[in-house]
């Protein structure tokens, strides 16, 4: 494979496959081959690897049924916060709940966002690197090479968050970060600094904003533009960026309608909500069954992780929540779901979501949210706040007035605005995969105090200091192992 990786790829179907791998997670061995040139030699070939990228972000990956594609990591990434709550004990992200995943070099909580984001890198650097010598009009390639910059840009954005310390805004941001990966080839790379990766992350970013104008997508599964402003707009807040966070948050929600009250509690299960961005579809054919994100995540669906573990609100924050907001009707204080008439064989928690709804008791597909208009309306008004601009309680009313009818124009300025946006943040984004970021972009500590978190379950992981090392989260040792480049974080 290492001398000849460069010459072969595997098409659509290889990368819907994503099995068998060697040890070396940024060199995969893929389990079919055809002709690295016909492969890429046009740029209709190149759609189909970019429609294989696609749809490998919900598939089931390894052997674990819980690892599957990004919906799996959003719900790993939130377990690790403070606002979903385990009611009883579970195997799945049980170590990453009481925080002793992230703290195991040999912990497959580790390996699997790391040998994720990596697959996905490599397939849209067959792209990339391909896209300008293929055959095919100049526009297909905007298209193609667009989509898989923003997948680069993405999964270097999600791995440099886990595995890297917080970028501080103002300082060089010289602490390692990972390793940055534009090629599909052999060599052993070092870690780069966390100011290289996000520097990388905004080249590709800014390439693929000037390269999708114009892209009209036929489905919410593709990146078009929006989706590459709201990236930008994403990666800008993390970085403390302000005014561009702003700005790429206004482009981004600009002719994008926030839902209906009566829309948004009928299950976050279709792409084709008006205000999803971008999302996964899963369709009939290409079920998981017991991995989708919908047998994890739903409140209906008739799996043993559905019936004895569904997934709580933090209790603190839902008693925050006014009743005239339809955001407290995701969520049982009785943990009954009357209107779901789930049978006597669920176990029943107070404060249980019903946010996320599979199809049926015996179907898990639940279409999955990658990016809504409701995040850059967060964004933008978060990034004013921060900046002393006048028009962020503006920003943040025509948000919420959508949910809470009763809601008045706040009059909250400085670090209570920003207190108040966040709230509404954790509220609105709750199992979408953005707690522990915010909590890790903010410099907060982990605060589970007061609420329905069971000491028994967490390990007694209750408060962790912003200053706690396993906020970044240990390079797996399988990868130190096969690439002495590679430096670990502190154990």
């Amino acid at each position: 494979m290492k001398s000849n990786y460069i010459k072969q790829i595997f098409i659509a179907l290889s990368l819907v496959l994503l099995s068998s791998c060697s040890d070396d997670f940024l060199d995969k061995t893929p389990t079919e081959y055809i002709d690295y040139d016909g492969a890429t030699k046009t740029t209709d070939n190149l759609m189909t690897l970019l429609n294989g990228i696609h749809r490998s972000l919900y598939v089931r990956y390894e052997s674990n049924q819980n690892e599957n594609g990004l919906g799996s990591l959003m719900q790993q990434v939130d377990i690790a916060g403070d606002d979903i709550v385990y009611p009883v004990t579970n195997g799945w992200f049980l170590q990453i709940y009481n925080w002793n995943g992230q703290a195991n070099e040999n912990a497959q909580d580790i390996r699997f966002p790391y040998r994720t984001y990596y697959r996905i890198i490599r397939n849209a650097n067959t792209i990339i690197n391909a896209t300008d010598a293929a055959v095919g009009s100049d526009a297909d390639k905007k298209i193609v090479k667009g989509q898989a910059l923003l997948y680069r840009a993405f999964s270097h954005y999600q791995l440099v968050q886990l595995f890297g310390k917080r970028y501080v805004n103002g300082t060089t941001n010289s602490q390692l970060g990972v390793p940055i990966i534009l090629t599909v080839g052999n060599e052993n790379h070092a870690r780069n600094t966390v100011e290289e990766v996000y520097a990388q992350i905004n080249k590709d970013l800014d390439e693929a904003n000037v390269l999708l104008v114009g892209y009209t997508k036929p489905n919410n599964s593709h990146l078009n533009l929006k989706v590459a402003q709201g990236l930008k707009a994403r990666v800008a807040l993390t970085q403390g960026n302000w005014a561009i966070a702003a700005d790429y948050a206004a482009k981004a929600k600009t002719g994008i309608t926030l839902m209906s009250t009566t829309e948004y509690v009928k299950g976050f299960n279709d792409f084709n909500n008006v205000e999803w961005m971008w999302g996964s579809h899963i369709n009939e054919v290409q079920t998981d069954y017991f991995g989708n994100f919908g047998a994890y995540m739903s409140r209906n669906y008739n799996s043993t992780v559905i019936r004895s573990c569904p997934k709580a609100i933090n209790s603190k924050l839902y008693n925050l929540i006014p009743a005239t907001d339809v955001r407290s009707t995701l969520f049982d204080k009785t943990g009954r779901h009357t209107a779901l008439n789930l049978p006597s064989t669920y176990a029943k928690f107070a404060y249980t979501s019903q946010k996320f709804l599979s199809l049926s008791t015996g179907d898990s597909r639940c279409d999955i949210p990658y990016m809504r208009v409701a995040e850059m309306y967060l964004i933008e008004a978060e990034a004013k706040a921060r900046l002393g601009q006048a028009d962020a309680n503006t920003v943040l009313f025509t948000l919420v007035k959508s949910r809470n009818p009763s809601y008045v124009l706040s009059t909250n300025v400085g670090q209570a605005l920003v207190d108040e946006i966040l709230f509404q943040r954790r509220i609105e984004l709750w199992g979408e995969g953005f707690r522990f970021y915010d909590l890790k972009r903010t410099n907060s500590a982990l605060d589970r105090s007061g609420a329905n978190h069971d000491t028994a379950i967490t390990a007694g992981v209750i408060n962790v200091p912003a200053t706690d090392k396993r906020w970044q989260w240990l390079i797996p040792r399988a990868e130190i192992n096969a690439n002495p480049l590679i430096q670990q974080n502190d154990l």
